[in-house]
C-alpha cells in the first residue's frame, strides 16, 4: 500500500522537478539547514558527484565564526563554497534551496556565493 506523500515532500518534488527542467547541464546548488548549521554541495546530476562543499562544520571556518546558526556564518559559507567550487572548474550552478524558504541564512548563503564568483 503506498502512502500518500505529505505537503513537504510535494513542495521539495515541485522544487526539483523545476530545476531539472532549466538546468541545461548545470550543476546544482543544493543547501540543507537545520537549527545549528548551514551545508552548501554543488552537485552534478548528470555524474551523480559532488563537487564541491562546504559547511560551517569546516575546520576553515570553526575557528572564525562566533555562532554557526547565524547569517554571517551562512554568508562565509557561500563564499567558501564559491571558491571551492571555482577551483573545481564550476561558475555557473542552478539553486536548490530544498523546503527552506528564499530568505534568512539560505538568502544569505545565496548572496555570499555570488559575491564569491558563482552565478546563478
Amino acid at each position: 500500500m503506498l502512502k500518500k506523500a505529505t505537503p513537504k515532500q510535494r513542495r521539495l518534488w515541485r522544487t526539483r522537478s523545476k530545476l531539472r527542467k532549466g538546468q541545461n547541464g548545470h550543476p546544482r546548488l543544493s543547501v540543507h539547514r537545520t537549527g545549528l548549521h548551514i551545508y552548501a554541495q554543488v552537485i552534478d546530476d548528470e555524474k551523480g558527484l559532488t563537487l564541491a562543499s562546504a559547511s560551517t562544520i569546516d575546520k576553515e571556518l570553526r575557528g572564525k565564526l562566533e555562532k554557526t546558526a547565524n547569517v554571517d556564518a551562512a554568508a562565509q559559507v557561500g563564499k567558501l563554497l564559491a571558491a571551492r567550487a571555482s577551483k573545481a572548474g564550476v561558475k555557473e550552478v542552478m539553486f536548490d534551496r530544498g523546503l527552506a524558504a528564499y530568505h534568512g541564512r539560505v538568502k544569505a548563503l545565496a548572496d555570499g556565493a555570488r559575491e564569491g564568483g558563482l552565478v546563478f
